[in-house]
């Protein structure tokens, strides 16, 4: 199920914030979610289109975040703002409120009580640019 496979993507963009690329930690953690082939492919995928494209995400990020200084955004939420606007700008076949929508589950569930709104707010206003 891509969800699972999103939330994998989440965690190892979240930890690459704080170390580099660590082959171990990203099997741990599809051997963990137990994710299937399909899965890990996408969040591969993910992953990989994050890293390549990094720089550009974060731009857009920092283009609707202007009120909050860099240091202000929580690296969970930055990490998942950063999978979700990789599947907006790059994933043709996945609906933008998709993304939207997964990023703000994942922000539920894995940042702070505002953060939902945070991640809708910032993605919504990209999507709807």
């Amino acid at each position: 199920m891509r969800s699972l496979a999103r939330e994998a993507a989440f965690k190892i963009v979240f930890a690459e914030q704080f170390n580099e690329n660590d082959e171990a930690f990203r099997r741990s953690v599809y051997r963990h979610d137990r994710l299937t082939e399909e899965d890990i492919s996408f969040a591969e995928a993910l992953v990989g289109c994050v890293r390549e494209h990094r720089e550009e995400l974060n731009g857009r990020i920092a283009e609707r975040t202007t009120q909050y200084p860099d240091h202000r955004i929580y690296p969970a939420d930055r990490a998942i703002m950063l999978v979700a606007l990789a599947e907006i700008a790059y994933f043709d076949d996945i609906p933008p409120v998709v993304s939207v929508n997964e990023a703000t589950n994942l922000a539920r569930k894995y940042s702070s009580e505002t953060s939902t709104d945070f991640v809708n707010g910032v993605l919504g206003g990209i999507i709807n640019a």
